[in-house]
């Protein structure tokens, strides 16, 4: 029997994928260049900007082309020269022909890049949406400059905003009270600013694979979707308190138009009235909608949620769960959004919910009214 008919045949499971980001001088190469040593990278496929800027003739054991060698740690390296499509969609063939071999793919971007254009590429691409999940985004912060940075440049606000998991470097140049103080209150901004993502020292040894890849829904522990770990809702809960009581927004500061908030309900919601609230959310404010995760119960299903995940106004499609994965059996959506006041999508949701309230639209004059972006029956 030849390796091809010896390859099992039918659907494969999605690949995990990583996106690891950060602003320029946020240390994103250094911890590149110390994951690329780490066998818990075994069978990774990591593609890097420029191999100029990671040093790797000493840890390649094997050069597979001209764009892809093999390191002494067991991952693939590799760049990405043009369309990120077509990147990934090599690293498939080769797969598929059983030319390399690896089992989650890990991507750096650019210092400058807006992540969401790559997040929204991974869940709207027709091919790659059923080639890959993605695991999550590893976003840098420099303890040092962070500050600064995220007062002066709107995308290492979203890096943050957007990031499962953020990396705190250079602390080990935090050698002042006043420093380390500053890198406190950089801390406590950053909690703020995406209450639900894990803060890692990275010169504390605790930027490991280990604590930075598989949070996404997927738990590879035990096989099957962790929800309450992916959504961390009560992260969301706790800094809306918190941030009701203490804080007063700075409307001229980049994050402080950064809002991070959950909506619960225990009412199972129909399909269609869904359908029609995140259509028009995505119609009136997609751009702003920095990233959105939810689970739900669906009148039609009410003992299968489903699972959503969206970045701007690209939703991933949806994933039904064969049944709740706790007794906790309410729909709750999870949003980072900016320039978006929490109040503006909650009457939303309430109102096709069908929740009363005074002097605002019910569910029938946002749906009937022809005025309405995307709104409006067909009669």
């Amino acid at each position: 029997m030849n390796e091809t008919s010896a390859r099992p045949r039918g659907p494969v499971a999605p690949l995990p994928l990583t996106v690891l980001t950060g602003f320029l001088g946020a240390g994103k190469t250094t911890l590149l260049n110390r994951l690329l040593k780490d066998p818990a990278l075994a069978g990774t496929a990591v593609i890097v900007n420029e191999f100029g800027e990671v040093p790797l003739d000493h840890l390649m054991v094997e050069r597979i082309d001209d764009n892809l060698v093999v390191l002494s740690s067991g991952c693939l390296c590799c760049t990405l020269r043009g369309d990120l499509v077509t990147a990934l969609e090599k690293l498939l063939r080769d797969l598929d022909n059983g030319r390399i071999s690896f089992t989650r793919v890990l991507l750096e971007t650019t210092g400058l890049a807006d992540p969401a254009p790559i997040l929204q590429t991974a869940m709207s691409h027709p091919y790659l949406v059923l080639r890959f999940r993605l695991d999550g985004v590893i976003a840098t912060v420099d303890a040092v400059n962070g500050m600064a940075t995220l007062d002066e440049h709107p995308e290492a606000v979203k890096q943050a905003a957007v990031a499962d998991r953020i990396v705190l470097t250079k602390t080990d140049l935090l050698v002042t009270e006043d420093a380390r103080a500053h890198a406190a209150r950089l801390q406590a901004r950053l909690h703020t600013l995406n209450p639900a993502a894990s803060v890692l020292d990275a010169a504390a040894g605790e930027a490991v694979p280990a604590r930075l890849l598989d949070c996404g829904l997927y738990n590879p522990a035990t096989k099957s979707a962790d929800v309450e770990r992916w959504l961390a809702e009560e992260a969301y809960a706790a800094a809306h308190d918190h941030d009701h009581h203490d804080h007063h927004h700075d409307v001229n500061r980049h994050d402080d138009r950064v809002r991070a908030f959950c909506l619960t309900t225990d009412a199972a919601i129909p399909t269609a009235i869904l359908d029609l609230f995140l259509e028009l959310l995505r119609s009136m404010h997609g751009p702003k909608l920095l990233r959105f995760k939810a689970i739900v119960k669906l009148a039609e299903s009410p003992d299968a949620p489903i699972v959503l995940h969206g970045v701007q106004h690209v939703l991933h499609p949806p994933a039904q769960l064969p049944a709740w994965p706790d007794g906790d059996r309410r729909s709750r959506l999870v949003f980072i959004v900016r320039d978006i006041e929490e109040r503006t999508i909650r009457e939303l949701f309430d109102a096709f919910l069908g929740t009363p309230a005074p002097d605002r639209p019910d569910r029938a004059a946002l749906i009937d009214n022809p005025l309405v972006p995307f709104g409006g029956r067909d009669r």
